[in-house]
């Protein structure tokens, strides 16, 4: 069952939105997709142009004619749109008048303060088919059964858009919520489900209660699980100590990544070539731009700015999500011929600076998750004073010598040539920073700066 969603020219110069289901655009040459792109970017335009406040005052400050933007390359021309830009002037984007909003969500504040936005009853159509698409991605069908391991409340866009996915393509969904191992592995036992919606983190949890309480996990029903939130693999698509980890523990357990954000409203999902997330070309446009904002070659690493197609209620243009990637433009083995993107490398706006190395979170998670007696951890960014970067890492351990600390500070140096400085802390005490009661995810890194 194929679709196809997007903009289309309505009467007297308005604009309508309608699903028409057309996926196949992902598997047609490159040069057709960009076609098919510039279409839905035209039609955004003259949207934005109609009913945004924020896009309208943008396009007459700076002379803008939206006729002259054809092509994918002509959005350099156009001004970015940035998360101060949703934080001062967040009703301004808002293109629906209020009685047409059925959904509010925000997001999670990682840089900043959250943002509110607003969704149409199109949109949650819109958002159901991408998740539509990322799960049909993975290989999923209507025979599988998915355990939903994520929130759907606490103004959660994601949790919502993965039941609502399921459901269009006919999946059994058990919406159990996130965390409680016990309850994970009773409704396992008892549903049967074969795909897991999960951060991947936690599929150690599930893993250290498996064998605290004698369960054969690789015996289970559980097949494959749909990861979010955190990274699993390189940039050369190699599993990271943490994909790694959980591979030779659960060696039957297949595990995808998908990136997305609430901005975006759409994501970037794996297929089983395992070689980077699909872009849904009828639902967005991607653009990977350097510290000058120009766009980056293949091999360079660049800030992810999208442009959303379709969306109703809330669109953004050329909006900077401050997500570092890779792209790969080769069509990929699986048949697509779409954009590839390599899991998040790190956030601009947590980028550190450290004795003269240059350092992304992911990349401390990564030595920290490989390290038998680290329980669990936050890493902590401060601004010493001399008006530089210094990291502390609060470190739940079951070993609190000397020895482990030099230890750790050994395994800095030999993978990123920096040693921070180690506090050990208690599991509980470090559990409750990681868990704040109004955070939808788990904290490991705080920026103090």
């Amino acid at each position: 069952m194929f679709c196809h969603l997007g903009l289309i020219p309505f009467k007297a110069g308005t604009i309508k939105f309608f699903m028409e289901k057309h996926p196949e655009i992902q598997v047609k040459p490159a040069g057709e997709i960009k076609k098919y792109q510039e279409e839905k970017l035209r039609e955004t335009l003259i949207y934005l142009q109609q009913y945004s406040a924020f896009y309208k005052k943008i396009f007459a400050e700076n002379n803008i004619d939206i006729t002259k933007i054809k092509h994918i390359e002509d959005l350099q021309s156009l001004p970015l749109t940035t998360k101060t830009d949703l934080q001062n002037y967040n009703e301004l984007f808002i293109c629906v008048d209020k009685r047409k909003i059925i959904d509010y969500v925000t997001t999670s504040g990682t840089l900043g303060d959250p943002v509110t936005f607003t969704l149409t009853s199109n949109d949650l159509d819109r958002l159901s088919y991408n998740e539509y698409l990322s799960f049909n991605t993975v290989g999923c069908t209507e025979n599988d059964v998915l355990q939903l391991m994520t929130t759907i409340d606490r103004r959660f866009m994601a949790g919502l858009a993965y039941f609502m996915g399921a459901r269009e393509l006919g999946m059994g969904v058990a919406r159990v919520g996130n965390g409680i191992p016990e309850l994970q592995w009773d409704t396992i036992n008892r549903i049967h489900p074969t795909c897991g919606m999960v951060v991947p983190s936690f599929i150690m949890k599930l893993i250290e209660f498996a064998e605290k309480n004698g369960i054969d996990y690789n015996a289970s029903s559980m097949k494959k699980c749909v990861c979010i939130g955190e990274s699993l693999r390189t940039p050369d698509f190699e599993l990271n100590t943490l994909g790694q980890r959980i591979h030779e523990k659960w060696p039957s357990l297949k595990l995808f990544s998908t990136y997305a954000s609430t901005e975006m409203q759409s994501s970037f999902t794996e297929c089983g070539c395992f070689c980077g997330g699909h872009l849904q070309p009828e639902l967005i446009i991607v653009e990977f731009l350097d510290d000058n904002n120009n766009l980056v070659k293949e091999d360079e690493a660049g800030e992810v700015c999208i442009t959303t197609l379709g969306v109703e209620g809330m669109p953004l243009l050329r909006f900077k999500t401050g997500d570092i990637c890779y792209h790969y433009n080769t069509p990929c083995t699986c048949g697509r011929n779409t954009i590839r993107l390599s899991s998040v490398l790190g956030r601009k706006g947590q980028m550190i600076k450290y004795k003269g190395t240059t350092l992304y979170p992911p990349a401390l998670f990564d030595i920290l998750d490989n390290m038998f007696h680290v329980k669990n951890y936050v890493i902590e960014v401060y601004t010493n004073e001399l008006g530089t970067d210094e990291i502390l890492i609060r470190i739940g351990s079951d070993d609190k010598s000397e020895a482990f600390a030099k230890e750790i500070k050994d395994m800095f140096r030999s993978k990123v040539r920096v040693a921070p400085t180690i506090a050990f802390e208690s599991f509980d005490y470090i559990a409750k920073i990681q868990m704040p009661l109004t955070s939808r995810k788990v904290v490991k890194f705080i920026d103090l700066r």
